[in-house]
């Protein structure tokens, strides 16, 4: 009877310290019931460029779910980078192209200035959601940094940055402009979860 008592205490031993290995090798984080982990996206341009985001909910994990649920929606198919000023940003997401508008609902402004704290700084290649001045009001319109621009930290949700792909971002963001806004407006073919 005490050598089975050893065992089953070895076995719940072992198990424990087996799911206490798995633990922090990927980078997943708990969101309520949800299991959010760095999410890849890839943007796929009508002229079959890429650019691949990584989704950093540790930052922003309202951000990173509400661009998911747009992706997931198929919103950002079809539509265009919009704006673009060089050693700065590239802005997509507006459903006319026009920089105004949006998926007709909004996401919580995940920033400092709002009582959230994000330590994602706007870095070159960093996605981070558009908004007006309100700051509760992003609904679809992203930005990604051309260059760095840690002015913008604490006012603005940064949630997610290009692993791959910036060179797509440099040829937009070098293209003819009128003001900040983009003469030849490339088209976002699709944008997809790749895992």
């Amino acid at each position: 009877m005490k050598t089975f008592k050893i065992i089953i205490s070895l076995i719940l031993v072992l198990v424990m310290a087996l799911g206490t290995c798995a633990c922090g090798k990927n980078n997943t984080e708990k969101e309520g019931n949800k299991v959010m982990d760095n999410t890849l996206v890839k943007i796929t341009m009508e002229d079959e460029r890429e650019i691949i985001i990584e989704l950093l909910p540790e930052f922003a994990p309202m951000s990173v779910e509400f661009f998911l649920e747009l992706v997931e929606d198929k919103y950002y198919d079809g539509l265009v980078f919009h704006r673009a000023v060089e050693g700065f940003m590239i802005q997509g997401g507006s459903p006319n192209g026009d920089g105004i508008g949006g998926c007709g609902r909004t996401v919580k402004g995940e920033f400092a200035s709002n009582g959230i704290e994000n330590n994602l700084s706007h870095t070159r290649g960093v996605v981070s959601f558009a908004r007006t001045n309100v700051k509760d009001s992003a609904s679809g319109q992203f930005f990604i940094m051309h260059d760095d621009g840690n002015f913008l930290d604490g006012n603005y949700a940064a949630f997610g940055r290009v692993t791959e792909g910036m060179d797509v971002v440099d040829e937009i963001a070098t293209r003819a402009t009128s003001g900040e806004m983009l003469i030849d407006k490339p088209v976002i073919k699709t944008v997809r979860v790749l895992k």
